[in-house]
């Protein structure tokens, strides 16, 4: 079958057709015309959705080296941005329940894959069946590892349980495809917080008052920027992302070298160390006078930053490859819905608010890149607590990725050992 290529394939072109549909999506947001459309549907969602369908009809292509940008660039100036004026203080005074729901969401994962082979089996076993390096639950651990933690913990369970190519192509997809519905749905959510929180019978009142804090504080400084102001503002943020890219390249290869078992908690990873510097950078920003910088704009530069990355995830998604894996979808999606049902059973008994939910979920399954993007979508300021749980998630990604591994080895049957070689 000939290829069909895509209709527009230079990046600078695609990067400005992303940036008009992102200007168009705003523009809409603010015509009284659209008001009732966008009270339903939020503006970040449809940044999300929206340019999903560039790829998905082929009008551009789904490898570009766009992701790669806004994930290594943007993603840490925004979160330098959006840390700059962060009340640490009223941060940690959100109290455990957030680190409650972020355990509950690791556990549900772990008990999550068993159950979807279980589950599964009971109507079509040949869906979670296999042998050798074609056993399904060899390329779900991949998945495992990379729900709690990231990719370099989907890599450390490529090479420990070693399934096929092929095989772990495919759940690359599931992986992509069924976490992605979820960030959706966590996007409409967040939207809708204040109802979800009533049906959680959630006490809502620390992250309310971080979210007032933050919004008297800008209320306050708040100023229309000068020239010098905005490029200090720019020169800060990619200052610092300079500098957390030149401690990623010294601290990963010196981990990988002299401490190699400390890739179980992403230290040999370059991004690992992008991330926690840039928002290190930030925090210690935000007990100095460049706290200031907020009145001028800094946290809206952040935001840009964040929604530009949200519509590069988004052209990620490839909806085709998912209708080519029904079955594995299937599986992949009833893992999923394990975790979101006791997370939200959970959430409900302790009353957490669904703030609590979408952070803690979008730590363990999309990492550093995505727990930013939850934790924007309730309040820009709320970015950080989003950061630190994502770390604890890298720490633990490789050892619940391992035990999700052993327990779905356990219950598939499969008579091969747990490791071929």
């Amino acid at each position: 079958m000939e290829e069909v290529h895509p209709l527009i394939s230079n990046e600078a072109t695609v990067f400005g057709l992303l940036m008009a549909l992102l200007g168009g999506i705003f523009w809409a947001s603010n015509h009284p015309r659209f008001s009732g459309f966008f009270k339903v549907v939020p503006a970040l969602l449809l940044c999300y959705f929206l340019p999903s369908l560039l790829t998905n009809f082929n009008i551009v292509p789904k490898d570009t080296h766009l992701y790669f940008v806004a994930s290594r660039y943007l993603l840490p100036a925004s979160l330098v941005l959006l840390t700059l004026s962060i009340d640490l203080k009223a941060v940690f005074g959100l109290g455990p329940k957030a680190l409650i729901m972020f355990f509950t969401a690791t556990a549900t994962i772990i008990l999550g894959g068993p159950a979807a082979i279980l589950a599964v089996s009971a109507f079509a076993p040949d869906l979670v069946g296999g042998a050798g390096p074609d056993a399904v639950w060899r390329g779900m651990s991949t998945i495992a590892g990379s729900w709690i933690g990231g990719g370099a913990n989907q890599a450390a369970m490529f090479e420990i349980f070693q399934p096929s190519g092929a095989l772990y192509s495919a759940m690359i997809t599931v992986d992509v495809v069924v976490a992605e519905v979820w960030m959706a749905i966590i996007l409409l959510g967040a939207a809708k917080s204040d109802q979800v929180d009533g049906w959680l019978k959630a006490d809502n009142r620390s992250v309310k008052a971080l979210q007032g804090e933050m919004e008297e504080f800008l209320k306050k400084s708040s100023r229309i920027p000068t020239f010098p102001e905005v490029m200090m503002i720019l020169g800060i943020a990619f200052g610092a992302v300079a500098i957390a890219h030149l401690a990623g390249d010294f601290f990963a290869p010196w981990f990988s070298e002299h401490m190699p078992y400390t890739a179980n908690f992403s230290l040999t990873s370059d991004f690992f160390w992008v991330v926690i510097v840039a928002t290190t950078l930030g925090l210690i920003l935000s007990f100095t006078s460049a706290r200031n910088l907020e009145g001028a704009g800094a946290s809206r530069w952040g935001s840009v930053f964040i929604y530009i990355l949200v519509g590069t995830i988004g052209m990620k998604m490839d909806i085709k490859e998912a209708i080519q894996q029904p079955g594995l979808i299937l599986v992949g999606a009833i893992w999923m819905l394990f975790h979101v049902f006791i997370l939200l059973g959970v959430a409900r008994w302790i009353k957490a608010p669904f703030f609590f939910v979408a952070v803690g979920s979008k730590a363990n399954i999309g990492g550093a890149a995505s727990a930013p993007v939850a934790a924007a979508a309730f309040h820009p300021s709320l970015a950080p607590v989003g950061v630190l749980l994502a770390v604890l998630g890298y720490a633990l990604g490789t050892y619940g990725g391992w035990l999700t591994g052993l327990l779905m080895h356990l219950v598939s049957g499969d008579p091969l050992p747990l490791m071929l070689s």
